[in-house]
């Protein structure tokens, strides 16, 4: 089958910035769409940086480049005589219109959902933001690591030893990316069913706080925090978490149910635990929980990681070596499922790797085919001399 474009014919005004507005318009791109990136003079901050200082000279970045290829970019100083005028002329035959300012700023420039309703009545207008606006902080800036100290992931994450520790990739900032592509999709088909434009209103806060949705729920229901985890496993199994193996690795271990703690006591070589009145139901091993995490680790050290990870998986006992993205780029499962595609990037045509969708159509993993572009290359073609 030829590889599916489902928003083929959707036209999408990107203003958006660094990560989390323009990966929701590249997930877009992906599926199809024609998504025009407008950028102040000079172009957007992720151009100029990045492990490959050959591309952030060209102004190519390789943060900038993880979501903006397949987009045309067009370079346009917003304050400008026209220039405004120059965006809603794009806007007048578009569907989607996407911008990622602090709640207010479009509006100021002329750019708000009123002005845009008033030159394209049926376009879905997608508005992204740290709090949404509304409530006692929703007028604050924020970037992906002050709203992981603000929604609460923090807390849980570390140990009471270490303090607070954020997660190291910036994770929220692409998850709203995600989660700003599913609601425009939503958007798309409310208006085609109803015929009524749709205003799609996405918070970095509300997507971090969905995505620890358990967390939310019972803290909002019971008033009570929740422990920091460190790298326990969230179901409290004293048989899940993290183990030190022979070498210095760690093993990350999840046999929560009792079919996989007793494959789980087979691979170690002690059956007999089984029978032990200390941890012979799981009420029982939770009251002695770490007596029996000290024998697991015990063991887990006669072998490295990666001898454990073999075992326990022919036994179907879910476990990973903690690997270094590196190193699971090595063996080759992003590949297998087609996750990675390489486009010659900048005057040099560097061979870089960006991300496909996160899903497959038709056995399709819907990668990119345009490689990221200069500053400005579709000046030319969108804007009026």
């Amino acid at each position: 089958m030829s590889r599916p474009t489902p928003l083929a014919d959707i036209k999408i005004v990107d203003l958006t910035q660094v990560f989390a507005g323009p990966y929701c318009t590249y997930q877009l791109a992906l599926l199809g769409a024609r998504v025009i990136k407008i950028e102040p003079l000079g172009g957007e901050q992720t151009r100029f940086g990045g492990k490959l200082p050959e591309l952030a000279a060209q102004h190519l970045g390789l943060a900038y480049c993880t979501q903006n290829a397949d987009k045309d970019c067009v370079e346009l100083d917003l304050k400008a005589d026209g220039a405004v005028q120059s965006v809603l002329a794009l806007a007048a035959d578009a569907d989607i219109f996407v911008q990622n300012y602090r709640p207010g700023v479009a509006a100021r420039l002329g750019l708000g959902i009123d002005a845009l309703r008033r030159v394209n009545p049926q376009i879905i207008y997608c508005s992204i933001s740290a709090y949404g606006g509304e409530g006692p902080i929703g007028h604050r800036p924020a970037y992906d690591h002050v709203v992981q100290a603000m929604s609460g992931i923090m807390s849980t994450t570390g140990t009471d030893e270490m303090g607070p520790v954020k997660v190291g990739a910036p994770y929220i900032d692409y998850a709203t990316g995600l989660n700003a592509a599913f609601a425009v999709m939503a958007a798309l088909r409310e208006r085609d069913r109803t015929g009524d434009p749709q205003n799609v209103d996405i918070s970095m806060l509300d997507t971090a706080l969905n995505l620890m949705a358990n967390n939310l729920v019972s803290a909002a229901t019971t008033g009570e925090d929740l422990p920091k985890l460190g790298n326990e496993a969230a179901s409290g199994s004293p048989s899940s978490g993290c183990f030190k193996t022979q070498g210095g690795d760690s093993i990350m271990l999840a046999a929560n149910n009792e079919r996989q703690f007793s494959d789980l006591c087979s691979v170690l070589g002690h059956p007999e635990w089984l029978q032990d009145p200390r941890w012979v139901t799981p009420k029982v091993r939770h009251e002695h929980l770490a007596a029996l995490r000290s024998e697991i680790e015990a063991v887990f050290l006669s072998r490295p990681a990666s001898s454990w990870e073999l075992l326990l998986d022919a036994k179907g006992v879910p476990a990973s070596r903690v690997r270094t993205l590196t190193q699971l780029l090595e063996e080759g499962q992003p590949q297998a499922r087609g996750l990675l595609t390489t486009l010659p990037v900048g005057a040099g045509a560097t061979p870089v790797q960006l991300p496909a969708v996160g899903f497959r159509l038709n056995g399709h993993s819907l990668g990119p085919t345009q490689s990221p572009k200069s500053v400005g290359a579709d000046n030319g073609r969108w804007l009026a001399e």
